[in-house]
């Protein structure tokens, strides 16, 4: 047994490691955060902005419109400059409605399917082929390659096109956008902007084409069949790719990972009835979307604490749902935390279809491969100063 996997068998592995993964990307926000989140539910930071850490009040922060996503203290001033200003994850209000009203059906059970099978096929061989006759497999490396490959078919390019982006580098591009953006910072600087810009564009290539053609089977022909004009489909493309890129890696390898040192594999393995449970207390204990970003509008008061109109408010998702205790799959999540990580009200998560579909596609591909002989993890190692908490490695292997 190696020394991690035999860390992860020890009591309190699955914690110890979740909280490494916390602390290697934010080494001081983490523990300060998750600290003052345990004196007080809402506290006003210097500098910063009003920081909320408990549930129930992070979700009338959520279900509120007097709290605006697309303020200049919000997210919205993070990502209008790189994607512009019509694409659901900045806009507010009768137009953001408006909007997501004619995107609704992008995500059905079918056109999920149609872009998720073809990466989930790969997927499920290389995991295969990595794991045969004792081999092992760098299992965050085949999940970046799951994303990139979801992310070409939402640019609208086909599997055998000439001079195709290879997956992973399709996923390198989206978080080379999501890796500029700090906590301590309302806005991208010049700089940043260009570079977001630049990998938006190599991004716009593919989605530009695709609309051109008029392919109604096709994510930006669909987008030119609901009326959108070809620069607002390069950028809510953009924006599903920047909103979905890194929590998927994120997320996956930390269940798989969870699971593992839990030792609830053999039994998910024989008996799938439980893997929807574990599926969502795991989005719950991870918070793949640690924290959110909105900008009051009015005046009021939040957990006893004064509200002014354009104050940031730094919505704690990871202890709002973290302080609700370890990892259990058979305790009901509280309603007050309920797919909180996915957001709640007008702006819960439209992408959450595709998203479930690829977690759910690799989930299946693991636990058949651990019925088929059981695997292990060899190695991991955590992921430094990032945005999202995620395993830079995580090795699998079995002895046959």
């Amino acid at each position: 047994m190696s020394t991690d996997t035999a860390r992860a068998a020890a009591p309190g592995g699955l914690a110890g490691w979740e909280r490494r993964l916390h602390t290697g990307a934010h080494p001081v926000a983490y523990p300060l955060i998750r600290g003052l989140g345990k004196l007080r539910p809402v506290v006003r930071l210097p500098g910063l902005g009003v920081l909320v850490s408990e549930a129930s009040l992070v979700r009338d922060v959520l279900m509120d419109a007097s709290y605006s996503k697309s303020g200049t203290r919000a997210s919205g001033a993070l990502w209008t400059p790189v994607v512009g200003p019509r694409v659901l994850l900045n806009m507010h209000g009768a137009e953001h409605l408006e909007l997501r009203r004619r995107l609704n059906g992008l995500f059905t059970p079918r056109a999920v399917e149609a872009i998720v099978a073809p990466a989930g096929e790969r997927f499920r061989e290389r995991l295969a082929a990595g794991l045969e006759n004792g081999g092992s497999v760098e299992f965050v490396g085949l999940v970046k390659e799951l994303s990139g490959g979801v992310i070409s078919r939402l640019l609208g390019v086909p599997d055998d096109a000439p001079g195709r982006l290879p997956d992973t580098e399709l996923f390198t591009l989206g978080t080379s956008i999501t890796s500029l953006v700090r906590l301590g910072r309302p806005r991208l600087t010049a700089p940043q902007v260009a570079k977001a810009k630049a990998a938006v564009e190599i991004l716009a290539g593919p989605v530009r084409n695709a609309y051109r053609s008029d392919d109604p089977s096709t994510f930006p022909g669909r987008l030119r069949v609901l009326g959108l004009s070809e620069d607002e489909a390069v950028g809510i493309v953009s924006a599903f790719v920047i909103a979905g890129t890194e929590t998927l890696v994120s997320y996956v390898p930390r269940l798989a990972a969870m699971l593992f040192d839990g030792g609830r594999l053999p039994g998910l393995a024989a008996d799938r009835s439980g893997l929807p449970d574990a599926v969502n207390e795991g989005l719950r204990y991870t918070a793949p979307s640690p924290m959110m970003l909105r900008e009051a509008t009015a005046a009021g008061r939040l957990g006893g604490v004064r509200i002014r109109p354009g104050d940031r408010i730094l919505l704690s998702t990871v202890h709002a749902v973290k302080s609700l205790g370890g990892f259990d799959p058979g305790t009901p999540v509280p309603p007050a935390a309920r797919q909180l990580w996915f957001g709640a009200g007008a702006h819960f998560c439209i992408g959450m279809p595709l998203a479930m579909a690829e977690i759910n596609c690799a989930l299946a591909a693991l636990l058949d491969e651990y019925r088929r002989n059981p695997w292990s993890i060899r190695s991991r190692t955590v992921s430094r100063n990032v945005l999202i908490p995620h395993y830079k490695s995580l090795e699998l292997t079995r002895a046959n």
